[in-house]
């Protein structure tokens, strides 16, 4: 099994965007734009990424979100057209929404409406709407998906956030609902990969402006339930931490770069990582990189595996 990893593609197209639909926190957003991001992130990096796929043998691409930058009709639509062009189609291609993608209210309904069927769960996945949740929950998510040996846990800690802020949460519903999947007989034997938009473990989890506010609820599950590997986007660079999972096991936490970014930054050129699984195993992993000149995506230098990520551990207390 070969797994692809990205995240934090921000494709970038407002043909037809009005100014009213700015007349909200997308000003800050708009600001941004004007300033760096259009120059920096590049739809013909994501372009060259789907020839690439395409061609590597991968056989579930996972996206952890910020497909879009302002959350606009028009962007969710020019993003799917370009993910419309990976070989796999929906099936066994993943995506689940990051903040940005949640930028306003009106972004999580026109996610669902566009890229539905990427995050659509299996049968006997679905979750039945409880009509006793907490504000705070996040309905429906996670989404399993389960390939082969591969188990995909989707997770949202997408929401619209005040003005100045990018922090996602989970909820306390949706983390119970984690604890489920992760300890379902369903899953035995599977090679159980959690995808999440913002870093759940390290300093970057911490931040009150950009990190993941329940980052120590979600700790105890993990603690209690295990994973074998925990990926994630929104700091646009590549993260090595860890959890503690049960009986002393270590859980890689693994952030990637954004699949789109250039600006003479080496370490944070637009890359996407594969994992290679075998035998219930994740047997190694190894980054492909853009070149620009080229426009197309080469090997990058070769990253630590996962099985020896260092031992930093989140404190669940």
């Amino acid at each position: 099994m070969r797994l692809a990893h990205c995240s934090d593609l921000h494709l970038l197209s407002h043909d037809g965007a009005r100014w009213l639909d700015l007349a909200n926190k997308r000003w800050i957003g708009v600001m941004n734009l004007l300033s760096s991001r259009s120059r920096h992130y590049h739809v013909a990096a994501f372009e060259a990424m789907v020839e690439d796929l395409n061609a590597q043998g991968i056989e579930h691409v996972l996206c952890t979100g910020d497909v879009t930058n302002l959350a606009l009709r028009q962007e969710f639509e020019f993003a799917r057209r370009k993910f419309d062009k990976l070989a796999l189609g929906p099936l066994d291609v993943t995506v689940i929404p990051g903040n940005h993608d949640a930028y306003v209210a009106q972004g999580v309904p026109l996610f669902s409406e566009t890229f539905g069927d990427y995050a659509t769960p299996d049968a006997g996945w679905a979750w039945e709407e409880d009509h006793r949740h907490s504000a705070d929950d996040i309905l429906h998510w996670p989404i399993v998906r389960v390939r082969g040996e591969l188990a995909i846990i989707g997770l949202s800690t997408s929401r619209a956030t005040p003005w100045f802020t990018a922090y996602g949460s989970l909820g306390h519903g949706q983390l119970k609902r984690l604890r489920h999947v992760l300890l379902d007989e369903r899953l035995s034997g599977k090679i159980r990969v959690i995808a999440i938009h913002h870093p759940p473990a390290g300093n970057r989890a911490r931040s009150k402006i950009r990190g993941l506010r329940d980052h120590l609820a979600f700790a105890h599950v993990i603690a209690e339930a295990g994973a074998d590997l925990i990926v994630h986007g929104h700091e646009h660079v590549d993260l090595v931490e860890t959890l503690a999972g049960p009986e002393g096991v270590h859980v890689p936490v693994r952030g990637v770069a954004s699949g789109t970014y250039f600006h003479n930054k080496p370490d944070r050129t637009a890359r996407y990582r594969i994992y290679d699984m075998a035998g219930g195993q994740i047997t190694g992993d190894h980054v492909r990189v853009w070149d620009p000149e080229n426009r197309r995506f080469a090997p990058g230098e070769p990253t630590r595996p996962v099985d020896a990520a260092p031992a930093r551990q989140q404190s669940a207390i």
